[in-house]
């Protein structure tokens, strides 16, 4: 890199372009049509990547469910996965081979299907929504099936303290009203569903014209539109019934008789944190006082120049302190929930809430606080529909909620018109503490790890049969027809340099969106904790933004905050990501704040001593959640002490480290010739070049670099199994695992393609298919081989209840067994690999994935073309290879098992 560009010289060079730039063009090219049928379709060409994304949003969601029925939406969201009259196979299956992102949501206005294949496969798509759209395949076996998931599901959710105080919250707030149940129902309600229940419900709400269909990618308009109407024009309008709808709502008023606030709603619970959460009472989406609502709301909650977060985060009261406006089709609400720091009283805590609510509603904000909240609405909302898939979502939400496809445009021009008058009154209009319901969750005792079991297991799985696999010739007679994968070269590759102390740069301008995306990636991760105090690489980057040698830390907060954009830092076993996002306009922010950080940290003791508290609340809650627990546990039984594996933070180690430790590990490990940075978005090399130059050019290495020693890890002689007993909670989280491979190993292509057959999609692999969709035993089950730099876990994960968690283990290592002792098919391979190739180009869509991937590619040393190459890898793989490949890394007989939950499992049968 040559010369050098400041800053100033950058934003004189871009503020033009910027000026010029459209930001709020997401519904500009939109097209609406509506059927003969009643159908609604919009469409928008999206030209920026060769994927379309396909929407469809039923208008009927848990708020139009009636006494009895509660949570028949989303147990009929699972039934249309389960197969069609015409098509009686579980639609995973065919999502999968066209390589689909495809899932679905239930919601309080809305039930939506979504997938997002490559452009050739648009019309295959269309084909399998309009087939289930009135052909759902629902009977007895299918319905008990999914009411066992469904209720794992549920259950699983409430394994956590901050829903089940949620979910009390809401039922003392909406009292007469859906909105004070679980959108994905009740048990008691969901147990009781019967066929002819589903069905019903079913064929009075799933028709053309109670929803919509959007399209939106790459595409073109005329010939999309012919495919819709040839798909969807024979489907019946239906019979046009509207969802019921749910009673009027009404304040709930929480006052005493003597005019002061009632007492919470008290929680006494096995948990971890302290937490609180309070409601408020909003008008619906199509109130005007909904944009100064949103706007207020970033005051409060948003960044830490809020009013929230110095008062409560870092003043050591809480270790987060958040809050959302709920706008919906009937008035909504005002969320705010606050987990306290160890030791901390609710009480006070929310004392304090309540005085920054009442300063805001006696004092007029400032005007930058005013600007401020308004530029990072405006910035997230660009950045948060810069996927195609979000832009599709975008715009089915604006017409089923606000209805109307262009709801968005006209809510960013009414948010830049908020006035500091217009905060301060929906202050006190809306933020009444009369009308406010609060709830305390209080833990009734510490969980930690100190009832954890070990044992070898002799006799822990039985001789189960198993269901055969699915048959790729029976997927492949229901697929629609659909052009085959093509193996491209053409993705872009990004401009590489280095400075000239070693610190590596990707450089890949995309102009489709007025936005950059920073990744990055630093040695200096948990692992090397293992020589020092573990929590220290943490600590370090959870610290890096709390003040430099010219900028506290609410400076460096205000220059990212004020344009909208963000930087995040945080550690993981090998190194430290970084995360950047903003305007293209403000790029030089993102790139002085990062430079200024990895140089000039100085790691305030007040700032440490407050983060310190944060992280050992969240190792509190790290250690009350199951799916956490087990993963720690899990981690700690195949990998020895001596490896840099094997290292957690635990409350001994947090509170022994000091600043002194931080400071070390930060001159030490943070160094350029270390450092990989990405950069992707709207911006012109040569003054990106020059930036990066002038801000990191003069960063310095001292030393030599740290490395990683990693042993040799062997595999447990036997099966050997982990129970972790907690209390309070209802679904069990359990891991098998082993070890595994690098990201370089030469097994890693055929590896990725025999675990999408084992275990790579839930609902299309051979665990999948016999563990969650035949059984109903668990919510979701997944393997994956966890690769980086040095080889991680190999691993299978899935939550169920209690009384099924073994016979779901057994089963598993059946299943094992099974694809040890026999592989895969020809079929299977063929199946597989075309499953990848077709979902590679819907992942690189996403700026986010593909940043990554270049940036991780880069780390571990390989080609720069490799994201190009990565098809051909697969494409080229013979099923000797896979079979191989099989046998040398998958052991059912040398797993470790560990269970985390409310019981823990027992050798035997079930």
């Amino acid at each position: 890199m040559n010369g050098a560009l400041s800053v100033a010289e950058y934003m004189t060079l871009t503020s033009q372009k910027s000026a010029n730039s459209s930001l709020d063009a997401l519904t500009r090219d939109v097209q609406k049509i509506v059927l003969s049928n009643g159908l609604t379709v919009l469409t928008k060409e999206i030209h920026k990547a060769p994927v379309v994304s396909v929407q469809v949003w039923y208008r009927v969601g848990s708020r139009n469910e009636t006494a009895g029925l509660h949570g028949i939406s989303h147990q009929l969201e699972h039934l249309l996965f389960k197969g069609t009259q015409s098509r009686p196979i579980q639609f995973g299956h065919l999502f999968s081979a066209l390589g689909s992102d495809s899932n679905a949501f239930t919601s309080y206005d809305m039930t939506a299907y979504f997938g997002t294949v490559g452009r050739g496969k648009l019309a295959a798509l269309l084909e399998l929504e309009a087939d289930r759209m009135r052909h759902a395949l629902i009977n007895a076996e299918q319905l008990t099936s999914e009411q066992r998931v469904v209720i794992s599901e549920l259950q699983g959710y409430e394994n956590s303290p901050g829903y089940r105080l949620g979910q009390a919250v809401m039922q003392r707030a909406f009292p007469h009203h859906p909105y004070g149940l679980p959108v994905g129902g009740t048990k008691s309600d969901v147990e009781q569903f019967t066929v002819d229940q589903v069905k019903d419900y079913y064929q009075r709400y799933y028709s053309p014209s109670n929803a919509v269909l959007v399209i939106a990618g790459d595409f073109e308009t005329a010939e999309a539109l012919a495919q819709v109407h040839t798909t969807f024009d024979p489907i019946p309008r239906g019979p046009g019934l509207q969802p019921p709808l749910p009673p009027a709502l009404s304040p709930v008023v929480q006052t005493s008789k003597m005019g002061e606030d009632v007492n919470p709603l008290l929680l006494r619970q096995p948990g971890s944190a302290a937490l609180l959460e309070a409601v408020y009472p909003l008008p619906n989406v199509h109130h005007p006082d909904v944009p100064a609502i949103d706007v207020m709301d970033a005051i409060l909650s948003s960044g830490r120049n809020s009013r929230f977060y110095p008062a409560l985060v870092d003043s050591g009261l809480t270790s987060h302190a958040g809050a959302y406006a709920a706008a919906l089709m009937e008035p909504g609400w005002y969320n705010i929930s606050i987990a306290a720091t160890p030791g901390q009283d609710l009480a006070h805590i929310d004392t304090v809430v309540q005085q920054l609510i009442q300063d805001l509603q006696d004092h007029p904000v400032a005007p930058e606080e005013l600007n401020r909240a308004k530029t990072q609405l405006k910035a997230g909302f660009i950045l948060n529909n810069r996927e195609i898939d979000h832009q599709a979502s975008q715009l089915a939400y604006n017409f089923i909620v606000a209805g109307d496809p262009h709801y968005s445009d006209r809510y960013l021009a009414a948010v830049a018109q908020v006035t500091i008058a217009e905060v301060q009154r929906v202050a006190q209009t809306y933020l009444d503490p009369t009308h406010r319901t609060v709830g305390f969750f209080e833990p009734t005792q510490a969980e930690g790890n100190t009832r954890i079991g070990v044992s070898p297991a002799t006799h822990i799985a039985e001789n189960f049969m198993t269901g055969e696999p699915v048959d790729p010739k029976l997927v492949a007679q229901y697929l629609p027809q659909h052009p085959a994968a093509v193996v491209s070269q053409t993705q872009a590759l990004p401009e590489t340099d280095r400075l000239a102390n070693g610190l590596q740069v990707l450089l890949l301008p995309d102009h489709s969106s007025p936005t950059v995306t920073l990744s990055g990636h630093l040695k200096a991760g948990n692992g090397f904790d293992l020589d020092r105090k573990a929590g220290v690489a943490g600590l370090t980057a959870a610290n890096l933004l709390s003040g430099t040698t010219t900028k506290d830390d609410l400076t460096l907060a205000r220059a990212l905050e004020d344009c909208g954009a963000s930087l995040e830092f945080n550690a993981y076993r090998e190194g430290v990501t970084m995360e950047g996002y903003g305007l293209a306009a403000d790029l030089p922010v993102l790139i002085e704040t990062l430079a200024d950080v990895l140089q000039r940290a100085t790691f305030p003791e007040e700032k440490f001593q407050v983060s310190r508290q944060r992280a050992l609340a969240g190792l509190q809650m790290e250690l009350d959640d199951p799916g956490q627990l087990g993963r720690r546990l899990l981690q700690q039984r195949i990998y020895p002490a001596t490896h840099p594996f094997y290292g957690f933070p635990t409350e001994d180690s947090l509170q022994v480290i000091t600043r002194t430790d931080l400071v070390d590990f930060y001159q030490q490990l943070y160094r350029p010739d270390q450092t990989v940075l990405a950069l992707e978005g709207d911006f012109e090399l040569e003054q990106v070049r020059s930036l990066l130059q002038q801000q990191l050019g003069a960063w310095q290495n001292q030393g030599t670099a740290p490395t990683l020693q990693c042993p040799t890890v062997a595999a447990p002689p036997e099966i050997e199994t982990v129970a972790a007993p907690l209390p309070g909670k209802t679904q069990v989280v359990t891991y098998l695992g082993c070890t595994g491979i690098s990201r370089s190993d030469p097994r890693y292509y055929a590896a990725l393609v025999f675990n999408q057959v084992l275990g790579g999609d839930t609902l299309a692999s051979r665990l999948g298919s016999e563990i969650r969709d035949r059984q109903g035993l668990t919510y979701g089950i997944y393997s994956y081989f966890a690769t980086s730099a040095e080889p991680g876990p190999f691993v299978i994960q899935m939550q169920t209840a209690p009384e099924d968690t073994q016979q779901a283990i057994n089963r598993t290592l059946t299943l094992l067994k099974q694809f040890r002792e026999q592989g895969i098919t020809e079929a299977e391979l063929d199946t597989a690999k075309r499953s990848i190739l077709n979902s590679y180009p819907v992942e690189l869509a996403d700026p986010d994935i593909l940043m990554q991937r270049l940036l991780m590619n880069q780390v571990y040393g390989l080609a720069l073309d490799e994201i190009r190459q990565f098809p051909q890898h697969i494409e080229a793989l013979t099923l000797v290879e896979v079979q191989a490949a099989i046998q040398s890394l998958i052991q059912p007989e040398n797993l470790v098992i560990v269970s985390a939950g409310p019981v823990p499992p027992q050798n035997g049968s079930s």
